[in-house]
Order: structure tokens, then C-alpha cells, then sequence
């Protein structure tokens, strides 16, 4: 398993009605406050400050197309040639992380093919690198050199 150490949240945060509401610095924009959502801010700024990735070449929420099929990946790391380095499927703390979500992420990469493939469920997360094909699992994801 991933070993994730996150910061303490820092989100700005607003409340319509009866809906909360959380501000995405990198999407810029407001988005409804879902587990899910959660996960994946959490997740960002455990990239961003605490493996250093740089916020310029991370990309959430694209649609990909997978055949005929649009798809939504949840994070996309690029590297520093901005060709797709890390991919991230977020799930809701609820949801267990089994082959189901697994082959998910291995769908999504078939249209952007990573290096790096992450699950999280913001309380449990897993990490493989693809070397000759196989995936090898991770215990840390590599610091921003």
C-alpha cells in the first residue's frame, strides 16, 4: 500500500443552501463538496505540497475518449516534457479498492498511457509503476526531481 501523508487542509470553502461547496485552484472554479471531490483536493495538495509536483502540469477531470465512450480521468500528472507521466482514479472513502477500480484506471490507460498509475479512496491508496509492461507496486510515489 501507498504510504500518503497529507498536509492539513487549507480549502476555501462556501455553503448554498443546503450544499457545501469547495474552491479548485487549479480548475479555478467551485465545485459541489462530494466524497469524492474530497478525495481528489486532498490528493492534489499531497502532490503538490508534499512531493513537490509542479501545479502547471497537473490536469483534473479531462474527458478522454475510450473507443466511442467519453471518460473522465480524475488526475493526470504530466512530465517535464508535458507528455502524461502519472494517472489517479479517485474513489469515495466508502468505495473498497479492488480489481473493479484497478481496471478502471488500466481502461483510461489505454488512451493516455502513464507510467505512474495511483487508486486512492483518500484513506487507503496504491501506486504501480510499468517497467517491460508489468506493473510493479510502489510503497512512496517519487519526489519532483
Amino acid at each position: 500500500m501507498l504510504e500518503v501523508d497529507y498536509p492539513e487542509p487549507s480549502f476555501r470553502m462556501k455553503k448554498q443552501g443546503e450544499n457545501n461547496f469547495l474552491f479548485d485552484p487549479i480548475r479555478k472554479k467551485w465545485l459541489l463538496l462530494t466524497p469524492e471531490e474530497w478525495v481528489r483536493q486532498n490528493f492534489v495538495q499531497y502532490l503538490v505540497q508534499v512531493k513537490k509536483y509542479p501545479v502547471t502540469l497537473i490536469a483534473m477531470e479531462k474527458v478522454i475518449m475510450l473507443g466511442e465512450l467519453r471518460k473522465r480521468f480524475d488526475i493526470l500528472v504530466y512530465d517535464r516534457e508535458h507528455r502524461p507521466w502519472l494517472m489517479v482514479e479517485c474513489k469515495s472513502p466508502e468505495v473498497e479498492l479492488g480489481d473493479p477500480v484497478l481496471h478502471q484506471l488500466l481502461r483510461y490507460h489505454i488512451s493516455v498511457p502513464v507510467g505512474v498509475l495511483v487508486i486512492t479512496n483518500g484513506t487507503h491508496s496504491y501506486a504501480w509503476v510499468k517497467k517491460e509492461g508489468q506493473l510493479h507496486e510502489l510503497e512512496q510515489l517519487p519526489e519532483w526531481a
